[in-house]
């Protein structure tokens, strides 16, 4: 009998250490759920994505503390216990006496308590279970609206996030219900709350962000599908690039609500909030100075637009103004939109905008060259020096004009290099598109050759190139003998061409010269190189007479 009840003794013991352990697993598994749902849907948030790995990393390494926690807990309990025991302690009476000491109806009310959690928990498992069927049918309807498939991907987005979110805080609230109803310490509910709150926030501005996401495709999508020349959408292509800068304004805009509420929660970032309405009225401010500067330039085209039977010289007068005016514009708008930023902020613009100017002075003495810079490029579209278009010659590069620009002009040469020149230093400049240009050929003929024949061949080849090429403004003029070479004589001709075509019109014209020359058996003389060859008289070899080698060209 003796050993029976120390056995049954013993089994009490090891049962009151059992439900002490059992005890400290559910808190500390508790705080692993809370854990898990704070670290492990980062990488939901679209801008925290590639926070992911190291969330995963910062999450394993506090369920390894939790884990190494609850282990030593655990141990201290079991150390504790066996302590006891080996004083001779009972325990199991030590805890009895403990429970007696709860109100006499605390038992009931405990397992009341723990029936109401039960319930609730099945209340909730099937109440999500219906939503998420629900959620499941409205998705449907929303991939099939339209049957517009670039939306595809944020839809589903958006209700996988929405099930998980309603899903995980219904849990939450579950939870917080059975603390309250099991009558913890009210600090354990109230932190709950608190972050309940936070939780809903978050995947909130995570729904929001992800809805803005879907509208913002299908309305694109839509406006895509629907413009005509004929109506206001018409003029939408032109403004889709804004879409990526609209879909990131309003996301920044929806991060800082969110934050801005969140620290509304925690009493030591309360006072910071304040600052949220500033930042979202910012972030819209640089939206629509962007969209601005866009209507901007819409206009300036529209109302600058020219008929297609305007001349040359003009429309390379307008495809030079038209950039430099945009872009005052541009500067404008944002001027003002960084006023009414800084505005936005509460600070103070003139102090900043007077200090700036002092700054802009000093900064400008020695700033001489690009001041320089500046007035030349005034100075060439007032005076009219070239336009974009025009083929100009300056100190360090030859071509096509591209861009003229505040401070440098852009011009591309005939082998496709672009020559990046400050209008400061671009000293003399011969511009070949003023009015016209001469394409001059110059031709060697032999000293054999019968130069009035040559005169007249030159004159038909340039009839056959004027008829031929719409570029040629006259008739080519054979200005005669131009020089006398050593082997050849030098013969010159001019073509009146259309301003910056003389290159191409006096390579056609070369190539047409060689054809009436072969025609006419005229020769183009070419270098000739002699040999003789000398033999050695003295060793009794005979002399070998040499005649001359030609040779080709060099």
């Amino acid at each position: 009998m003796e050993k029976l009840l120390t056995s049954l003794t013993g089994y009490r013991e090891l049962a009151v250490i059992g439900a002490e352990i059992g005890a400290l697993v559910l808190v500390f598994l508790l705080l692993f759920l809370a854990i898990r749902l704070l670290l492990g849907r980062i990488h939901v948030i679209p801008r925290f994505s590639t926070y992911a790995p190291r969330a995963r990393a910062l999450q394993r390494a506090s369920n390894w503390l939790l884990f190494l926690t609850l282990l030593m807990v655990c141990l201290l309990v079991v150390a504790g216990n066996g302590y006891l025991i080996y004083q001779g302690q009972d325990i199991y009476e030590m805890a009895r006496a403990w429970l007696a000491n709860l109100p006499p109806d605390s038992v009931q009310s405990a397992a009341l308590a723990v029936a109401k959690v039960i319930g609730l928990a099945i209340a909730a498992g099937l109440v999500i279970r219906f939503v998420r069927r629900l959620l499941g049918n409205i998705k449907m309807r929303a991939l099939a609206y339209e049957r517009i498939r670039s939306n595809d991907a944020s839809i589903e987005r958006f209700f996988s996030l929405l099930a998980r979110s309603l899903g995980n805080g219904a849990w939450l609230l579950v939870i917080i219900v059975a603390a309250r109803l099991l009558s913890l310490p009210p600090a354990i509910p109230n932190g709950l709350t608190v972050a309940l709150k936070i939780y809903l926030l978050v995947n909130a501005g995570l729904l929001m962000v992800t809805a803005v996401s879907a509208i913002v495709d299908s309305l694109d999508a839509l406006s895509v599908r629907y413009a005509r020349p004929e109506n206001w959408l018409g003029k939408y292509e032109r403004l889709r690039m804004l879409i990526p800068l609209l879909r990131r304004s309003l996301e920044y805009i929806i991060y800082v609500v969110v934050a801005s509420l969140v620290m509304l929660q925690l009493e030591l970032s309360a006072e910071y909030s304040k600052y949220g309405p500033g930042v979202v009225q910012a972030i819209g401010i640089i939206f629509l100075a962007r969209v601005a500067v866009e209507l901007v330039h819409l206009l300036v085209d529209k109302s600058m637009a020219m008929p297609d039977d305007v001349s040359i010289a003009e429309q390379q007068r307008h495809m030079t103004i038209t950039p430099i005016i945009k872009n005052l514009l541009k500067y404008g708008v944002y001027f003002v939109a960084f006023v009414l930023v800084l505005g936005a902020l509460n600070l103070n613009p003139w102090p900043l905008l007077a200090g700036a100017g002092i700054v802009g002075v000093v900064i400008g003495l020695g700033a001489q060259p690009l001041i320089n810079d500046i007035v030349s490029g005034f100075f060439i579209l007032f005076e009219n020096l070239y336009l974009v278009g025009d083929y100009v010659e300056t100190g360090t590069g030859r071509g096509i004009v591209e861009a003229i620009e505040m401070r440098t002009t852009r011009i591309r040469d005939p082998n496709g290099q672009l020559h990046i020149i400050r209008n400061g230093q671009l000293g003399n400049v011969v511009n070949f598109s003023k009015g016209y240009t001469n394409a001059v050929v110059e031709v060697s003929v032999s000293y054999d050759a019968n130069l009035d024949q040559v005169f007249q061949v030159l004159r038909q080849a340039g009839e056959e190139l004027k008829q031929g090429n719409r570029d040629v403004l006259a008739s080519t003029e054979v200005d005669g003998l131009q020089r006398f070479n050593e082997s050849d004589l030098l013969i010159r001709t001019v073509t009146r061409v259309k301003p910056g075509r003389h290159g191409a019109v006096a390579r056609d014209y070369r190539k047409l010269i060689k054809e009436a020359f072969d025609r006419e058996g005229i020769e183009i003389p070419f270098a000739r190189r002699v040999v003789i060859l000398k033999t050695d008289t003295a060793a009794g070899d005979e002399p070998v007479a040499s005649s001359p080698a030609v040779t080709g060209p060099n």
